[in-house]
């Protein structure tokens, strides 16, 4: 079960963004030859008009298949003659709809939490004594920090949300101090030196509490935006590293891999609310993360073609069609030898992991 729904979890991302250039190219005037949920031989196929609706066995992609996508066509439908700026958010619209579905699966996810958290530090650990006295025990706010401050910053990493507090404190080094900027009384305030533990225990990094709002329609929308902002911070961040060779090949993941972590979720859980939870915040990260991932200007991916459309903006006259499409074959050999590799990780892992199982 845990696989199937990570299959059709794959398969909703990927028909989303398929979906944002159809109906964007749909109402843009251009000819749609095919939309296809799935890759391989068809299953099921419709037509309907001009434009066939086709399912395919494989659930790991699909496409839209556009009139003269790639080269020089007649039909004044085409996708190449059509206007630049239409062409420009047919190409975008893939990525558009799925972080309109990523902010979709934080709102439902906001939605289920008790409160909204924030970034506003409502407390700081403390101790009891024998004697009954209370003290806090918590280095930051020993060395700074205080209560209703509303944390801006950690060493120059922007905070949104929760989640970037998670994901600083897990990669924070306890032995030195760290310069913040928060918001104190309406204004911001930079506090150097700052440490983050709690002395006593010398355990984890998180020595303060934040407050949580109540739900109501606009703390869930703020709530799910600030998270949102978050997500598209960390992918950020994680393809920093892999561009600059400071990630590790271990973590790197292709459709295997992702299709384990989405199985995993939904099945070592608790509850069903768990795994549901689970289910939908990996639906959004992931989403958000293709969305990313498809506006880079590599070519054979979405932001390749858009970089091209832009290059035309420039010179007041397209590339020509076969010289781009050289291009955008090397990225997708490029692609799919990433493909292969990560996929190769995945399995690796897998089996590594089955071993010690």
């Amino acid at each position: 079960m845990g696989i199937v729904i990570a299959i059709l979890v794959f398969g909703l991302i990927v028909t989303v963004h398929e979906f944002g250039h159809f109906i964007c190219a749909k109402l843009s005037g251009i000819k749609v030859i095919e939309f296809a949920i799935g890759m391989g031989p068809k299953i099921l196929q419709k037509k309907k008009g001009e434009t066939k609706y086709s399912l395919r066995l494989l659930p790991v992609g699909g496409y839209c298949a556009m009139e003269g996508e790639d080269s020089t066509n007649s039909d004044p439908r085409s996708f190449r003659n059509a206007k630049l700026w239409k062409r420009i958010i047919v190409l975008a619209a893939g990525a558009g709809m799925n972080f309109v579905l990523g902010f979709v699966m934080l709102i439902v996810l906001v939605s289920m939490m008790d409160a909204v958290p924030t970034t506003i530090i409502s407390d700081f650990c403390k101790a009891q004594s024998d004697n009954g006295e209370i003290s806090y025990i918590a280095e930051s706010y020993e060395t700074g920090l205080m209560r209703d401050d509303k944390i801006i910053s950690i060493d120059g990493t922007r905070v949104y949300s929760t989640l970037d507090l998670n994901y600083i404190f897990d990669t924070l080094d306890k032995s030195k101090g760290h310069k913040v900027i928060v918001k104190r009384n309406g204004s911001r305030k930079t506090i150097d030196d700052v440490v983050f533990h709690k002395k006593e225990e010398g355990g984890g990094a998180v020595d303060f509490g934040v407050i949580y709002k109540n739900k109501n329609p606009l703390t869930v929308i703020k709530g799910s935006g600030d998270i949102f902002m978050s997500m598209t911070h960390i992918v950020g961040l994680s393809l920093k590293q892999m561009f600059t060779g400071n990630m590790k090949k271990e973590d790197v993941s292709g459709p295997v891999g992702v299709v384990s972590v989405i199985s995993s979720s939904a099945e070592n859980t608790k509850s069903f609310i768990d795994a549901l939870y689970n289910v939908i915040y990996l639906t959004a990260l992931i989403s958000i993360n293709v969305g990313i991932f498809n506006l880079l200007p590599i070519p054979g991916l979405d932001g390749g073609r858009l970089l091209f459309c832009f290059i035309e903006l420039i010179r007041r006259k397209p590339v020509k069609p076969e010289h781009e499409g050289y291009v955008h074959l090397a990225g997708m050999v490029l692609l799919f030898g990433v493909m292969i590799f990560a996929t190769y990780n995945d399995i690796v892992k897998l089996i590594s992991g089955g071993s010690h199982g």
